[in-house]
Order: C-alpha cells, then structure tokens, then sequence
C-alpha cells in the first residue's frame, strides 16, 4: 500500500512513515528496513525525530545492531525515547556492557531515564548474567530516579535471578511485589526451576499458575519437564492424563525466515518444504559435526522414558 501510495504521487507524512516502520520491524524484514531508511533520507525526514526513533526500533528488531547504532549517533536531536530504544536494542542483541554504557552517557548528558528506559537495562543485565549490576539499577529507581517500579521491571527481576540459578532470590523478589504476580512472573520462576531442576519450588510456582489460569497449557507442560528431567515418570504420566482431560496439547514449534524476499516457515517434523531433503541433510551434517566435539542433546524435557 505504502509503495502504491508512493507511486501514485501522494507524498506519505511522518505519521505514514512511522506505520510502514513499524510494519517492518514487526516482520523483522531487513531488506524493507533498509528500503524505507532509504526513502526516509531521500525526502528529506532525515532529521525527524519520530521517524530516527522508529528506524532505532525497526533496526534492533531486524538484526540490523550497527544500522540502529549509526541512525542514533546521527540523529541531530535525541529525546529519551531515542536513549531508551538504543538501550534496548543493545540489550536485545545481548550487548548488556555496551546498553549500560549508554545509560551512563545518558546521565551525563541530563537525559533523564523513564520506566521504558528500565525495562531495557534490567533485560539486558537478565540475559548477561550480571546480578549485582541489575541489582543496583532496579534500586536506583526509587532512590535515585523517583519512579516506582512496575510489573515488567519486576518481571526482570525475577529472571535476572532464575538465570543466574538464584531461586530463592527470584521467589524473594516476587513475594515483596506490591501488586499481584502475573502469569508471565510465575511462568518465568517456572522455567528457571525446569532449567535448574528444582523441582519443589516449580510445584510452587505451577500452582499458582494454574490457580489464576486453570486451563493454562504451558504450565502443564514444564511442570511435565521438570518431572521428566528427574525421571518421575509416573508424575509425567499424570500430567498427561490432566492434560489430555482438559484437552490440552503442546503446541509445535513454529520458525520462520526471510530469504531474498521470501519468506520460509517451519515447523518440527515438517517436510512440506520444497527443499526439505536437502534442509534435513544439512542438520544431519551439522548434527554429526557437533556430536564428533562432544556434543550430547539434553533429554530433560523428552516427556518419555528414555
């Protein structure tokens, strides 16, 4: 629509540019990304505000790191929209040293951060291992920034401890929460303790799942994991029957690419690809490859006794 709109003669405004942006970044196609970048700077929106903090967005989401990084260190103004979708994406494409890099030059420059700005950081700290640093950002919050923080700064919380194997902690945090755990909060301590087998407090943290969601599928199905992974297989077993009562199933999972303009989609098992013979011979090599350097697949989820 947006090139027919294009072709037509009819000039798009900011308002236009941001949507096909967002399209974009919601897509993850990179070729289209760098296409209306392109147009962006050809008809003169290099300089729109909106516009450069949507490109950072679309970039990150794309896989596209140094183009968001190129669009911010350009921009000629930043707001703390900009500061915050840089942190972000620094933080999505596991750059937590670089995401709290910026969060001090933001200082500096008196920028100061809201909760968006937050989420990015602690996520970031979340996914490189770093506790002590996520520690002293989320108390800066309060004590230094004035802002009360929120279910998804929570939430961060909980998964910096569950993916450092501090469970207790995550548990911690989640009990001092002022409002309600959500699904997403006990979901998260969930897996943690399906990584880190720790059975008795996935019971816990199940259970709540399914008293605010009884029919939710998901908690079925890790609790049935953390059952296999301990070789329970009559708890496995009962799941099952729980989930087959409820008619429950666990979903496949589902991938997809973008590849020279076209898009491939894929799910386990699935050989309806036109090029699937030589897609599982390909795994089939690298599987080989990954074995002969010692290799061994985790059975711990496989809801079978093997």
């Amino acid at each position: 629509v947006f090139e027919e709109m294009c072709r037509s003669g009819i000039k798009p405004d900011e308002i236009a540019i941001c949507s096909v942006i967002s399209a974009c970044a919601n897509l993850g196609a990179l070729d289209k990304a760098k296409w209306i970048h392109d147009y962006t700077g050809l008809n003169g929106f290099e300089s729109s505000l909106p516009i450069n903090n949507a490109l950072i967005n679309m970039y990150a989401k794309c896989g596209g790191l140094d183009a968001a990084r190129d669009v911010f260190e350009k921009m000629p103004t930043k707001n703390v929209v900009s500061w915050s979708s840089m942190i972000n994406a620094f933080s999505m494409h596991g750059k937590a040293n670089e995401a709290l890099m910026l969060f001090a030059r933001m200082k500096q420059e008196n920028v100061e951060p809201n909760e968006v700005t937050f989420v990015g950081v602690l996520y970031g700290c979340s996914h490189a291992g770093l506790v002590e640093e996520g520690k002293k950002m989320f108390a800066s919050m309060t004590d230094e920034h004035n802002i009360t923080p929120k279910l998804e700064h929570y939430g961060c919380m909980v998964d910096l401890f569950g993916r450092a194997n501090r469970l207790r902690e995550a548990l911690e945090v989640i009990e001092s929460m002022p409002m309600a755990p959500n699904v997403v909060i006990w979901g998260s301590l969930m897996s943690a303790c399906r990584v880190n087998g720790e059975l008795e407090l996935g019971e816990v943290a199940a259970k709540h799942i399914l008293e605010l969601e009884p029919d939710h599928d998901g908690a079925l199905v890790l609790m049935s994991n953390i059952y296999a992974r301990e070789q329970r297989w009559e708890d496995v077993r009962k799941i099952r029957l729980v989930m087959e009562e409820k008619n429950v199933f666990k979903e496949k999972g589902l991938s997809r690419i973008d590849l020279n303009g076209k898009s491939h989609e894929f799910l386990i098992g699935d050989k309806r690809h036109e090029q699937s013979d030589e897609i599982y011979a390909k795994l089939e090599e690298v599987v080989s490859k990954l074995k002969l350097v010692g290799y061994v697949p985790d059975s711990g989820s496989v809801l079978v006794d093997v």
